[in-house]
């Protein structure tokens, strides 16, 4: 496990080591507040399992719901309880390229070892303007540069990503792009990291990617530590159709349902999120079953009880 005296900064290289690193699922107290016991708990579970290092308050964890208040407390949070064992990734990005700068300034601040950082989304720019929103965002420390084109609309090609890699401060790419792309840039010494999660096992053992940025692992994190750690074909094939339901609907939907049907979270959705239907928690109930109860964050799944369930 990679670990680091308290309020010293690690290395990109050290980062660079982190195979697995968990999108953390953010919890919420009844009224909807974020619940940091129960955050504890989660993160906890995840340093048991092995994992490398955690993204706080990505698209899984709904920074995307959060004011920055809240984004940033919970960054300083999980900076203050877990930067000894854990990789603390802040999700600083915007679409907007000076809030992003100040996110990523106070993130640093507060001692994260990395930010994650996205092309600017919905209102989308030019390419010159992609590249000079990544430089300015470097320059302000360690980052992971995030291609996500089925969420941003924009893809970023190897014309963009290879001259930013050359900067001081990247550290390489959650590629969403699939494994050959993720095979182009390793073969040229830039990082990678899968952002598929069904891709992720083929990715770190036949493409040789840095490693995954998983969604999954918040449910089984000890089985993708495996899938990391070893080539595992037929684990990897076993657990495909519980990854591929976790995507069913438009992340994180699935892996908030899957949590609060395993009873590790409140049963508590921040609007516009709303759980799987009946259907799809019945078919979440199987898969997650089915494999030991001892490899599954919460345990055994039961379909939601929807008289206490709470939409915020």
């Amino acid at each position: 496990m990679i670990q680091r005296q308290k309020n010293q900064m690690r290395t990109i290289q050290t980062i660079k080591q982190a195979s697995l690193i968990t999108a953390i699922k953010t919890p919420y107290t009844m009224n909807g507040e974020i619940d940091l016991d129960a955050y504890d708990r989660l993160v906890e579970t995840q340093i048991n399992a092995g994992v490398d290092g955690i993204i706080v308050g990505g698209t899984t964890g709904e920074g995307q719901l959060m004011n920055w208040e809240e984004h940033l407390m919970l960054i300083a949070h999980s900076v203050n309880k877990f930067a000894d064992k854990l990789v603390i990734v802040g999700n600083t990005g915007s679409n907007n390229t000076r809030e992003a700068i100040k996110a990523t300034e106070y993130g640093f601040a507060s001692g994260m070892d990395a930010a994650l950082q996205i092309n600017p989304y919905y209102g989308r720019t030019s390419i010159e303007g992609v590249k000079l929103h990544f430089e300015r965002l470097l320059e302000l420390g360690p980052a992971f540069v995030y291609n996500v084109p089925g969420r941003t609309g924009q893809d970023l090609t190897p014309d963009i990503i290879e001259p930013l890699a050359k900067h001081k401060n990247f550290i390489g790419v959650k590629e969403c792009g699939g494994n050959e792309r993720i095979g182009h840039y390793e073969s040229q010494g830039i990082a990678c990291w899968s952002g598929n999660d069904d891709e992720a096992h083929d990715g770190r053992h036949l493409y040789q990617s840095h490693g995954v940025i998983s969604v999954t692992s918040n449910l089984i994190p000890g089985l993708f530590r495996d899938l990391m750690d070893r080539k595992k074909p037929e684990l990897n094939q076993q657990l495909t159709p519980l990854m591929n339901w976790l995507f069913c609907e438009p992340n994180p939907i699935a892996i908030n349902s899957a949590l609060i049907m395993t009873g590790a979270v409140k049963p508590v959705f921040r609007l516009p999120y709303v759980p799987l239907n009946s259907v799809q928690q019945r078919q979440g109930v199987e898969l997650i079953n089915a494999l030991n109860e001892t490899d599954v964050v919460g345990g055994k799944a039961n379909i939601i009880d929807e008289t206490l369930l709470k939409l915020c």
